[in-house]
């Protein structure tokens, strides 16, 4: 379907991702009128349909809409800013074939545009890159081309140079085809082609060579042009685009949407430069009946049918599933396989979505975005139409880091909580709830403060369930640091049957991965269809490890030996074996803590940066880098998270309110041994408590 593109908008938090969207569909005519994301008006933004988007002013769930340009169909995902809600940025990248990276004029590439960076690569996805915000005090474009080489790494070639910046930014130098680009009308819909200003040609020119130099290292055909002097627009456009798609640079455009101004030549490269979905050669599926060999997937209708399904709502429909096709078609009363469960299901409703409203359809092709009504799956399944069994590779999702224990504050919220806690956990893969075996409360865990505050408050307004919760917990973990050698013998004499079984071997730390079991067995010291009970025993003793309860992590054990009764051995005797080996060896092991630290940036005034450097000190914190630019002090640090709580007032206070910080899960690291101690006697108490 070539006159298809599948983008999706991504960027650090307020670089105007939003904004960039809604003037997006108003120039595409998908609506009549714009909406500010913090607009007086008090309509918000089309793509921030959700209440509490409207009132905090930023993006919570990705929404997905549709729209045309010069003949082609755009399907757009807009995704979250803040990194507590990476997962919908995730889950964008995984289904869509290019991407927008957003920059700030001013800020340029920050802490979040890293992670989106490394999401895109995860996925593979081919981007462009927009440096919004021109109009701003300290804007400079070229500093944040420049750092999109230094700080991420990729290969950036400007297309446009700016016209005026700051309170003077007009418009764009298109570098090829060198004319002046203005954007006239009440908003910015009418562009208007003019020559290059004289004061600039010899900056243009200059920029126009280095362009054409960068993307025709990567075209023999475009090197060939320029050196017979005959350079035409379509060899540039057609080298530009082929680099595009292979990743091997990202074109530069820049822009004010807030001021209407170079928006319409970010949708010409978004359709010139950007793949439709039978240029992405990659997309495999695995096969479980041969070994989950890789099936290679084709954007042809012909081709029988497989559709992912990347996101979950519940809304006043019901069920509605995102799904993305990757090969075949689907249309209304077919018979779709969810091929994990087997599961055989109509499709009744196929709507395409704009926001939060739906367009009903009946048939999508390989390469389109839609939803279904009324199909119980969990985001990841795989949808086919019964030709083939095969499942798509599962997205990556990062493990929450924080905890708070929620209780229902009277009989009618205790049903409300239990609904809502099995919505958000369905839709979210980051939001999960667990159950303490001892105290019985429920644990709800997230990404991070502001992740379980906007859950904590769709709880109160769509399931009017009233609960408390405690202080926020921190996600410890607990690791080993030497290895420690086994001998147990479980036996058991119940008057019939006995129990029997012993296992030898030793645990080990592990460098990289949870958990990993090595069979060393030979001889049939024990039997094969005992060595799964074993592995089992020892995997369910990491859930609580023996300092603070907390899971386990980079264990290996290895079963070298052991012993059988022909009469007493069982599978449940050697997973008991198994649980005992582990109880009387861990401590021999020298178990220790492992907190979560977060990287967090800081940005505020020169005038406060000390104040923060203080600050985050005072938290444990380690500096990584400090800089100055465009009238802004930048800090970056890594802070063990159970130091950050509250630290927005904090900061707030001695900055005056003039400072904002964005925090992300970096690593987990040992604890200091003073704090590890206070740890592991609090968890001694709580113990104490319980058993009393």
């Amino acid at each position: 379907m070539p006159g298809l593109r599948n983008i999706g908008i991504s960027a650090h938090i307020d670089s105007g991702k939003t904004t960039l969207t809604e003037r997006i569909l108003y120039y595409t005519r998908r609506i009549r009128r714009m909406h500010e994301v913090r607009g007086s008006d008090g309509v918000g933004a089309t793509m921030d349909s959700m209440e509490l988007e409207r009132e905090r002013g930023i993006t919570i769930a990705s929404a997905a809409t549709h729209c045309a340009w010069a003949d082609h169909r755009i399907n757009i995902i807009d995704t979250p800013g803040h990194v507590d809600f990476t997962i919908e940025v995730e889950r964008a990248l995984r289904v869509l074939d290019g991407a927008v990276l957003v920059l700030c004029g001013v800020a340029g590439v920050q802490s979040q545009s890293l992670t989106v960076d490394r999401q895109m690569r995860r996925y593979r996805v081919p981007r462009i890159a927009f440096v919004n915000k021109c109009d701003r005090v300290g804007a400079d474009p070229l500093r944040v081309r420049d750092q999109l080489r230094e700080r991420l790494g990729l290969n950036p070639v400007l297309l446009q140079l700016p016209l005026g910046l700051e309170e003077r930014f007009e418009g764009v130098i298109d570098l090829i085809e060198m004319r002046a680009l203005r954007f006239t009308g009440d908003a910015g819909e009418q562009v208007e082609a003019g020559p290059v200003p004289e004061e600039q040609m010899a900056e243009a020119e200059a920029a126009r060579e280095e362009m054409l130099d960068c993307v025709s290292m990567f075209s023999d055909e475009l090197t060939e042009a320029i050196l017979e002097g005959r350079t035409t627009t379509p060899a540039i456009l057609g080298a530009l685009r082929e680099a595009t798609i292979a990743r091997q640079i990202v074109p530069v455009l820049l822009g004010s949407a807030y001021k209407n101004k170079g928006v319409q030549p970010l949708l010409d490269a978004v359709v010139r430069y950007l793949p439709a979905p039978e240029d992405v050669g990659h997309v495999t599926a695995l096969d479980p009946e041969r070994d989950e060999a890789p099936v290679e997937l084709h954007a042809d209708p012909a081709r029988p049918l497989v559709a992912l399904a990347f996101k979950l709502e519940d809304g006043r429909y019901g069920q509605l599933t995102y799904v993305r096709l990757y090969q075949g078609y689907l249309d209304r009363e077919v018979t779709i396989v969810n091929t994990r469960s087997r599961q055989k299901h109509r499709v009744g409703r196929l709507v395409r979505m704009h926001a939060d409203a739906m367009e009903e359809i009946h048939r999508a092709a390989a390469g389109d975005i839609v939803a279904l009504f009324g199909v119980d799956c969990r985001s990841g399944d795989t949808f086919t139409d019964g030709r083939l069994s095969v499942s798509m590779t599962s997205m990556h999702v990062p493990a929450p880091v924080i905890a708070v224990a929620v209780q229902p504050e009277d009989h009618a919220s205790e049903g409300n909580l239990a609904k809502a806690l099995r919505r958000f956990t369905k839709e979210d893969p980051t939001f999960r709830t667990t159950v303490d075996r001892e105290s019985g409360e429920t644990l709800i865990h997230g990404m991070g403060e502001l992740h379980l505050q906007v859950y904590l408050e769709r709880m109160r307004r769509e399931y009017r369930a009233r609960v408390r919760t405690s202080a926020p917990k921190v996600a410890y973990r607990e690791a080993l640091t030497r290895p420690a050698r086994f001998d147990y013998t479980h036996k058991k004499q119940t008057g019939g049957a006995g129990q029997y079984g012993r296992v030898i071997g030793e645990i080990t730390p592990l460098e990289d991965g949870e958990f990993e079991f090595v069979d060393q067995i030979t001889g049939g010291a024990v039997p094969r269809q005992y060595i799964t009970a074993v592995k089992k025993g020892f995997s369910d003793m990491l859930a609580r490890g023996p300092l603070v309860e907390a899971p386990l992590v980079h264990v290996r054990v290895v079963l070298e030996d052991g012993a059988a009764h022909s009469v007493d051995s069982s599978e449940m005797a050697f997973r008991e074996a198994a649980r005992g080996a582990w109880r009387e060896t861990v401590a021999k092991a020298a178990p220790r803590i492992l907190e979560p630290v977060m990287r967090v940036a800081v940005e505020s005034p020169p005038e406060f940066a000390g104040a923060v450097l203080g600050s985050l000190g005072q938290r444990r914190g380690t500096i990584i880098g400090s800089q100055e630019q465009s009238g802004q002090a930048r800090v970056e640090a890594e802070v063990p998270l159970a130091e950050m709580f509250g630290y927005a007032t904090t900061l707030r206070s001695v900055t005056e309110g003039k400072a904002e910080f964005t925090m992300e899960f970096a690593r987990y690291l040992p604890v200091p041994a003073g704090i590890a101690e206070t740890l592991v006697e609090e968890a001694r108490k709580r113990r104490a408590e319980r058993r009393r």
